[in-house]
């Protein structure tokens, strides 16, 4: 009798000590949030990452901010993030220029592959072919027969290399067998800028970037680098359409965390992705900078980030994209 009084008091002090350690594990997240950006304010990704973060402040009750980071094709802001703590308290919103392309011309000191943990697919955004408003440039056929009567006369600019305007442009260059020049800016912002003034040509922009500037009267939207065309843009023809194939290309932005990140952690901010990116006031507003709402999630996320990351390593050599 007193041993089973022994062994029943030495498991009911066991059970209390366990819970009060698990008591003692602070729920996540217990400190304010930050989304890291690769890119200058009021650019694309920007904008996104300032929408998730307005979303998710008041669910997980803790401060979320933004932090922008742009150069280096927004891998400044990837690095940061790989090296941060694996607490689910550093987040990256990027694009397939830091997660696809940047990694086949730069070279970084951190793998995206498997130093950021994929959160999920936030948008995917078609690019966009833009002009100045006043440029003498009214359609792709104006473009080419002036590339084609001045090679290397035209300037085409990019929100910095490896960028997926820096591929569009390429990719455009290619498939017309004619020439034009990079011009690559820290951020989208900053070349809209050149683009109004007329001191660069063209840009293969995100609609996410560009939609401000082409329903403000700025911007000429000349193509669209998709299959299809843009439910905000429905009188803007694809490139396709306009007899240049083989040139699209888009832009997808995804949530990530640091590798390591306990897998708890990296369920609940799934969940809460999922969750906001179903809100309608969410949806409205990415459908209104022209492109769709994320519609997968962990493991098909980090499956397709791995075949894009493929793709565009093949597009780079076709294209002999490199630094600058």
């Amino acid at each position: 009798m007193k041993l089973s009084f022994l062994a029943r008091t030495a498991s009911a002090a066991t059970l209390a000590l366990a819970t009060a350690m698990a008591g003692a594990q602070p729920a996540y997240p217990d400190k304010p949030l930050r989304i890291m950006v690769g890119a200058s304010p009021g650019g694309g990704t920007d904008i996104l990452a300032r929408v998730l973060a307005d979303k998710f402040a008041p669910v997980l009750k803790q401060p979320v901010t933004v932090e922008n980071r742009p150069g280096a094709s927004n891998t400044i802001a990837g690095e940061l993030t790989a090296r941060a703590a694996a607490d689910g308290t550093t987040l990256l919103l990027a694009t397939n220029t830091a997660q696809a392309v940047a990694p086949h011309i730069l070279k970084l000191k951190y793998d995206p592959l498997k130093d950021l943990q994929p959160i999920g697919l936030v948008a995917v955004m078609p690019n966009v072919l833009v002009v100045s408003a006043t440029s003498p440039y009214k359609s792709v056929k104006d473009l080419v027969a002036a590339m084609a009567a001045k090679p290397g006369g035209l300037k085409y600019a990019s929100s910095g290399i490896g960028s997926t305007q820096h591929v569009g442009g390429e990719a455009f260059n290619l498939a017309t067998g004619m020439k034009s020049i990079h011009v690559p800016y820290k951020g989208s912002s900053q070349a809209h800028i050149d683009i109004i003034g007329g001191e660069v040509d063209m840009m293969f922009d995100s609609t996410s970037s560009a939609m401000g500037q082409i329903k403000a009267g700025k911007f000429r939207a000349l193509a669209v680098s998709a299959p299809q065309r843009s439910p905000e843009l429905p009188d803007v023809p694809t490139l396709a359409e306009q007899g240049i194939k083989g040139a699209d290309v888009s832009t997808w932005y995804g949530l990530y965390v640091t590798a390591g990140t306990p897998r708890p952690v990296v369920e609940r901010l799934g969940t809460e992705l999922t969750r906001t990116l179903k809100l309608p006031d969410v949806q409205a507003r990415i459908k209104g900078l022209g492109g769709e709402p994320g519609v997968i999630t962990g493991e098909a996320f980090a499956a397709m980030n791995k075949q894009e990351f493929d793709h565009y390593g093949r597009l780079v050599r076709d294209a002999n994209i490199k630094a600058e």
